[in-house]
């Protein structure tokens, strides 16, 4: 019931969700009577047969406070959905509602997993080489040292189980890549990680963002969401540009009309629906946040990313690697 849009576009994204995939079922979970009138306006038997709901009386708005959320909102159908993973009876939930909230939330009813101190909003973002993922992007402004390096440990372990590189290079955003760079926090979680057996490869700046040099680029979650939202504002701003100068002249139609198949391939690649979906990593279940203003494509991709860590094990395998990483070595009495 969540988002911009709500059910209007989740049930549309369900449906496109399960045509494509055999072996899931999923769960709308929200007021009965508007999910109902959705799926009886246009029947689709194949799709609806593994389509449950689960009745909510209760949403929460777009620009409500997490703690009321939290503390008077027990039926929303975003507190209902996570309390589903936390009773195991869903493998994970995906929401377009409040960020606030849902962090909130889902950190109330599922915590953290052992020795992991904040959860942490990770995503893919494209690059020249595919697509780069970048953690907090927003749920921590104030961020430790630790946090920083807790956050490494957990995006190195997602990337290497959703995407199948066996070492993923860890990047420090920081305002440069010379040593003496960096507030206090960013510097000693650079003696962290390059101490840990992390596959680190340094300080990255914010274009190194976007060029492939590195898999997973960590920062706290007030830059990583300034950065987020500076890359989406700034192809908002290229595909204006474009539009603009194509249409001055005859000759710049005439040139639009003969780079239209490359200009189709170009919105294709860096169509921001095609990485919407955000994990909320660190928590004890698969938690995934899409864009408030998803349309059905959008939504469709944020349930595949949930699909995939699912079949990917990533819980189990982030609380195998934190414990690695971060436990600290039990002390040997001598006699």
């Amino acid at each position: 019931m969540g988002g911009d849009h709500g059910a209007e576009v989740v049930v549309p994204a369900a449906r496109a969700f399960l045509a494509k995939v055999a072996d899931i079922d999923l769960t709308l979970v929200g007021q009965r009577e508007v999910i109902e009138a959705l799926l009886s306006s246009d029947p689709q038997p194949e799709q609806d047969a593994r389509l449950h709901i689960h009745h909510a009386s209760q949403s929460v708005g777009m620009d409500e406070l997490p703690s009321k959320a939290l503390r008077g909102k027990k039926d929303s159908s975003m507190r209902v959905a996570i309390d589903l993973v936390k009773a195991g009876e869903a493998d994970a939930c995906v929401s377009a509602g409040n960020t606030g909230a849902l962090m909130a939330t889902a950190r109330f009813v599922l915590k953290t997993l052992p020795n992991v101190d904040r959860p942490a909003i990770i995503s893919a973002m494209p690059s020249v080489r595919g697509s780069t993922h970048m953690l907090d992007l927003g749920a921590n402004v104030d961020c430790t040292a630790e946090h920083l390096f807790q956050f490494a440990v957990m995006g190195s372990e997602l990337v290497k189980a959703v995407t199948g590189i066996e070492q993923p290079q860890v990047g420090l955003l920081n305002i440069g890549q010379e040593e003496i760079k960096g507030n206090d926090q960013v510097r000693r979680a650079h003696d962290l990680i390059a101490a840990s057996s992390l596959n680190y490869a340094g300080y990255v700046e914010g274009d190194d963002i976007f060029m492939g040099e590195v898999d997973v680029v960590v920062a706290d979650g007030f830059v990583g969401n300034v950065a987020l939202k500076s890359s989406e504002g700034v192809a908002k701003l290229v595909g204006h540009m474009l539009r603009r100068h194509f249409r001055k002249s005859l000759w710049s139609r005439i040139a639009a009309l003969v780079t239209l198949p490359t200009l189709k391939a170009f919105k294709e690649e860096a169509d921001p629906r095609r990485y919407n979906g955000a994990t909320l990593l660190g928590l004890r279940g698969i938690v995934v946040k899409s864009h408030g203003g998803a349309d059905a494509k959008a939504f469709e991709n944020a349930i595949h990313i949930a699909e995939h860590e699912i079949n990917a094990r990533v819980i189990a395998r982030i609380e195998h690697e934190v414990a690695a990483h971060l436990t600290p070595a039990p002390v040997r009495a001598s006699a």
